[in-house]
């Protein structure tokens, strides 16, 4: 039986985060589905995504980067509909 190994290219970053964003509102979708608060999600979510940024970046680059997430919540950049099934 032959095996087709197939080399795929990196996508470019926004489709990447594009396909990213979809992983988690699959993931967002079945956990409120099995009863998790929408809130302790959010927390969480937020929880492991700050962890990766320093264990990229280390902890001064993600305080940066934290330290400009009000101004982007207040420019409405975190501001879209998001489906709720």
């Amino acid at each position: 039986m032959a095996t087709n190994l197939c080399v795929r290219e990196p996508a470019a970053d926004h489709e990447q985060k594009r396909l990213a964003l979809g992983y988690l509102q699959d993931a967002w979708t079945e956990a409120r589905h099995d009863g998790i608060d929408g809130d302790c999600l959010a927390q969480t979510a937020l929880f492991l995504a700050l962890a990766e940024l320093i264990s990229t970046y280390g902890e001064e680059p993600a305080a940066r980067y934290a330290e400009n997430l009000g101004t982007r919540i207040r420019n409405g950049e975190f501001s879209v509909q998001l489906s709720r099934q």
